[in-house]
């Protein structure tokens, strides 16, 4: 294996693996589950190996194969960490965040790059993201989140991403977060208005000056829930306000009969562009137009992950000038913190006591047992009666971790049919 090769799980249509081979890297493997997203790579690059199936089904692809692989990257699913999906966490049958890491374990890769929605940095998944940073220091690496928007690196679209980069702490020292751009990204119409005029529509014009913004984030439709369109409710206002119709994706551009005040659907090819990716790159999006606009609106933008991608490779190299160690960060949960670090039963004054220790760790008992309440979404929290008052120990992670009788198998199967 050369010094940049990468395997990349949940490889969707494309986004981070082309951004990644942009800043230098090389996939041997890339695993993605959707049919039409797997026909997208071998359509592109007819030279990669690409596994179609849960990428957590050792029938698909076999991790041990590829150990001591330079960077192991993933688009893991989003959902069961956004309102839509009901912020599920580790109960969510597409959470495969916490297995990513733990297939560390057993790859041992130079370096581990994972994307997800912003959803993930908020307080509710405080304990989950202390567990995998603390895993990856057991492992072995120095982890660091960053939540990264997609505007600054060119892209003319708000989508913020969270970000986890983790290296072994021989290159660590060498990793900076990329930069944003100078300049500003293009706006929806001066984006798209070549496009909008493509077939001689008389408005194109007008429309372009209209839409004088970056777009709002553009979510992938989702086979539980029918057919594509831009959003939400409120998506589909920030559209309209941008002169689009956001109920549903166009085939074609207006044309020269088109009425010059009409509000406009976007089409496909227009998506991409506002995904980051550029015309010149020549990269196809197969399947029918609801499948293309999932493989695109689930996509993370081609140009941040290169911006990414060529940190890692940066300190892969040792280049720039090395900083110096910096102390673990604590990017969790006070109260998982002060449970773990304590092992037994706590009653809430006990744990609001023990959490003013950590960073950011100043807490009422009201708001202990809220935490607590989030807490037991992702891991078992026992309960006894101390002194007339109910204490809580932290229990095992619930999450799927690679165990071959965890019930998320099951579970995966019986959703199988909508899971994009």
């Amino acid at each position: 294996m050369t010094d940049l090769e990468a395997v990349e799980i949940c490889a969707g249509a494309g986004g981070q693996a082309l951004g990644l081979e942009r800043a230098g890297f090389e996939h041997v493997l890339a695993v993605e589950l959707d049919p039409s997203a797997c026909e997208t790579l071998r359509a592109n690059r007819p030279a990669w190996k690409v596994a179609e199936g849960d990428a957590a089904d050792r029938q698909v692809w076999n991790p041990k194969d590829y150990e001591g692989i330079t960077l192991l990257a993933g688009g893991v699913p989003c959902p069961p960490f956004t309102v839509a999906g009901r912020r599920l966490g580790a109960a969510d049958e597409r959470d495969l965040f916490a297995w990513a890491v733990e297939l560390c374990r057993v790859i041992k890769p130079r370096a581990l790059l994972l994307e997800n929605v912003k959803g993930l940095s908020e307080s509710r998944f405080g304990a989950y993201r202390q567990h995998v940073l603390d895993r990856l220091r057991e492992l072995g690496y120095v982890p660091g989140w960053q939540l990264l928007h997609a505007s600054e690196f060119g892209v003319p679209q708000l989508r913020p991403r969270f970000v986890l980069v983790a290296l072994r702490p021989a290159d660590a020292r060498w990793f900076r977060w990329p930069a944003p751009h100078d300049t500003r990204p293009l706006t929806v119409g001066e984006t798209l208005q070549d496009q909008m005029a493509a077939r001689g529509w008389p408005g194109a014009a007008r429309w372009a000056r209209r839409a004088n913004r970056i777009a709002p984030t553009i979510v992938g439709g989702s086979k539980k829930h029918g057919g594509g369109d831009l959003g939400p409710t409120r998506a589909k206002r920030a559209w309209a306000e941008l002169g689009v119709d956001g109920l549903g994706i166009a085939d074609t551009a207006p044309d020269r009969g088109d009425d010059p005040d009409l509000m406009p659907r976007l089409t496909c090819e227009m998506i991409a562009r506002l995904q980051g990716w550029q015309d010149d790159w020549g990269w196809q999006f197969t399947g029918r137009k609801t499948a293309r606009y999932r493989q695109l609106g689930n996509a993370f933008p081609p140009p941040v992950a290169e911006a990414v991608g060529t940190a890692i490779r940066r300190a892969l190299l040792h280049e720039g000038s090395p900083r110096r160690p910096q102390p673990p960060i604590h990017a969790g949960d006070p109260v998982y913190v002060a449970l773990r670090t304590h092992g037994g039963f706590m009653t809430a004054a006990q744990i609001a006591i023990a959490a003013a220790d950590v960073p950011a760790g100043a807490l009422g008992t009201r708001e202990v047992l809220r935490r607590i309440a989030d807490l037991s979404q992702d891991f078992e929290v026992d309960t006894a009666e101390i002194s007339g008052q109910t204490a809580y120990r932290l229990g095992r992670f619930k999450a799927f971790l690679g165990q071959r009788d965890h019930d998320r198998h099951q579970r995966f199967l019986a959703a199988r049919a909508t899971i994009s």
